[in-house]
Parts: C-alpha cells; sequence; structure tokens
C-alpha cells in the first residue's frame, strides 16, 4: 500500500507561553517479541467506503465496553448521550492541505506526487509515485502550473525526494492552484469529475479544522456535525483542541516483521495552553479524557511522558503498541482501521487486542463501512 505523508507547512511558532519539545529518540514500550501478524484480518473489497454517509452523522457507531466485553450498535448522532456528563473531549483541528499533484515526464509518462515539507535550503520534500525509474537530474513538470517544474536532487528512499523548485515557487500559493485533495490510495478517484472532487474537498476535512498541515484528515473528527457539536455542549462535555499535522508517522505501513521493530516517522503537533488546562482541571476532578481520534492520542500520550503537562510544540514519533500504559486517555472514538497498521496497533492497545479482532469481525458481518470515509467506533 501507498503511504500517506507528513505535513506541508515547515514550522509554526509556537503558542505564546509554549516550549517548544526537540524531537527525542523514538518513544517504545519495550515488551516481549510480538509478530505484526497478530494484528491481521481479512476484510471484502466492498467494505472499503469509497464515499462518505449522505450526511455526517449518519454513519453508523459501534460501542465497545472494555469492562464488559459488551459490543452494541447506533449512530453516530447517539454519540453525546453514550458519553458522560463531565467528560472532556479532545479534537485535533488540523486542516488538510491540496498536497497532492499530478506532473509529467519529459517522455509524457505520468508521475503522482505528494508535497511534505519545505526545507531550510528552499528546496522540497515530496512522495513521488509512478512507472518507471526515476533519476536524479531529470525535471518533472506540473500539471495546470505552466512552466512551474520540479527537478529530481536527492532520492531518500521509500519513493522520498528532495527536489527543487523551477523556478522558485511559494508551494502554499501553488497547491492552492493546482493541488488536489490527497486521499488515500484504497478509494478510487481515477475517473473522478468535478462534482465528486469538490465533494472529496468539503468532506474529507473536520468542520472544525482550523491550521493548514495535513495531507490526510483526522478521520474521527469528520463525523461530527454543528449540531453533534451543540448537544455535546448541552450534555456537559467539555472541548477542547489540540493540533497533530497527520503525516507519514500515521499512516506509513508495518513492514516488519515485529512489532518493535517497526520505526515511526515524526509529525508535528501543538498542545495550546488552554486544553493543558483543561486536562489538569478533568483529571484533577476525576472526569474522564476522551479523544478523538488516534491522532488526539499520540499528542496526549506524548505529552504525558515528557514532564509537567504544559503548553508545548514539538514532534512526536510515539509508538503505541500493546502493552501500553494510557496516562491521559480513558476513552477513543476512531474509525476501523486497515489490517497490521500502526493504528489498528495503537487501538488494540486500549481495547485490547482480542477483543478488538473480536469487535472487527462483528463489524463485517454487519455491514459496517470501513476505514476513512467509513463507520466509527466508541471504545470506553
Amino acid at each position: 500500500m501507498s503511504v500517506i505523508l507528513d505535513a506541508i507547512r515547515p514550522g509554526k511558532s509556537a503558542p505564546e507561553g509554549s516550549q517548544r519539545l526537540p524531537l527525542s529518540p523514538q518513544i517504545v514500550i519495550i515488551a516481549a517479541a510480538m509478530n505484526t501478524s497478530l494484528f491481521d484480518y481479512r476484510l471484502p473489497a466492498e467494505a472499503i467506503a469509497q464515499a462518505p454517509a449522505d450526511r455526517r452523522d449518519a454513519s453508523r457507531l459501534m460501542r465497545l465496553c472494555r469492562t464488559s466485553g459488551t459490543i452494541d450498535h447506533h449512530r453516530f448522532a447517539e454519540l453525546p448521550d453514550l458519553l458522560r456528563p463531565g467528560d472532556l473531549m479532545v479534537f485535533n483541528d488540523t486542516r488538510v492541505v491540496p498536497a497532492r499533484l499530478a506532473m509529467r515526464r519529459r517522455t509524457g509518462s505520468r508521475i503522482d506526487g505528494l508535497f511534505l515539507r519545505r526545507l531550510d535550503d528552499g528546496r522540497w520534500e515530496v512522495m513521488l509515485r509512478g512507472r518507471g525509474r526515476l533519476k536524479e537530474g531529470e525535471s518533472l513538470v506540473i500539471d495546470g502550473a505552466g512552466e512551474q517544474s520540479l527537478r529530481l536532487d536527492a532520492h531518500q528512499g521509500e519513493g522520498l525526494w528532495v527536489v527543487t523548485p523551477q523556478p522558485d515557487a511559494d508551494p502554499h500559493d501553488l497547491l492552492r492552484r493546482v493541488g488536489r485533495t490527497p486521499l488515500p490510495p484504497y478509494i478510487d478517484r481515477r475517473s473522478a469529475d468535478e462534482p465528486t472532487s469538490a465533494m472529496d474537498a468539503e468532506r474529507y476535512q473536520t468542520v472544525f479544522a482550523r491550521h493548514d498541515g495535513a495531507v490526510a484528515a483526522p478521520t474521527a473528527g469528520l463525523h461530527f456535525t454543528p449540531e453533534v457539536i451543540g448537544r455535546l455542549g448541552q450534555r456537559d462535555i467539555e472541548l477542547a483542541y489540540l493540533t497533530l499535522h497527520v503525516g507519514l508517522g500515521t499512516f506509513r505501513p508495518v513492514t516488519a516483521d515485529r512489532v518493535e521493530d517497526h520505526r515511526m516517522h515524526s509529525e508535528r503537533f501543538e498542545l495550546p495552553a488552554a486544553t493543558a488546562e483543561a486536562i489538569r482541571r478533568a483529571k484533577a476532578q476525576g472526569r474522564r479524557i476522551v479523544a478523538v481520534g488516534t491522532t488526539s492520542v499520540r499528542v496526549l500520550e506524548t505529552v504525558a511522558r515528557r514532564g509537567p503537562l504544559a503548553p508545548c510544540a514539538g514532534e512526536t514519533n510515539l509508538f503505541i503498541y500493546p502493552p501500553f500504559e494510557f496516562k491521559l486517555v480513558d476513552v477513543l472514538v476512531t474509525n476501523f482501521h486497515l489490517p497490521r497498521s500502526t493504528l489498528l496497533m495503537m487501538v488494540g492497545a486500549l481495547a485490547g487486542r482480542e477483543f478488538l479482532l473480536r469487535a472487527y469481525e462483528e463489524a463485517i458481518r454487519e455491514g459496517y463501512r470501513f476505514y476513512s470515509y467509513g463507520d466509527s467506533c466508541l471504545i470506553e
């Protein structure tokens, strides 16, 4: 499977009063060797959602109760009634940028690209995919951008390239003009028409997205509507926001035989002061922390391991898999995830691997829709 890649903005100033944390060596919880095959399951191709539900909150919601081992079925619009008054929900407010570029070689063959970031020296980091072997020194012309091209300078492996824009260009302006929504590869848009592309641009984005930087949506957040968010407030459920720009660290496939041999790439995050304070207050009062999506989990559990809870900005490569001690997260809202993926491993660490896979089997039998545009789970 192709990977979805890292964030688009080269760096954002830390909020006032926060600390910027350097990237530390990969954080892992050492445990006995665990084979990645333990996180495999069979999924019929027709269960992979190719389009979102007609209405965001009309998607289905499977609730998993860890203490009783029970599973029940709901619609996402019912979520506020399934939570407890006083719960603190933490959302990832990253915004997906149109990072996908269509390009062509001088020979005419097509190349698909994803912009990752602008480097300090003005060059770009991108991921490229197409037929034939790309060579250092050749140039790719970007469709719809006139004579704008990218010179391939250095291959970094796994399809990653350092390139020089010719002529120099602001990547954000360019992407706004000619970029496309970076849907994951299991959603087929090879013959997408203009209405479908416009739908993706709207629906592959949360209604609370604020900060440009992701090249994949925090998909658990796609189900929320203003009405659901309003009903959360009516139920005295507190809302808070953080930012993690979803990228390579989240979607890179696990190819190692042993889980602990997988290396996570880093993703940029920010924990605002208001959210840090809300978490401290909720924990002191014995209220639950409900993470909306695995990306929110990664930030929360990262900052929990870096000293006293405080506003901060930095990078995380935290890899969560069983067994794992969750220090902040009590409840999770999440979608259904790919076999052998780091996301499935994270959710298995919270729900319990065997219980989670049993729930996935039931979801398949019950006709749930899987992956980014699919249905969701509430794990408590």
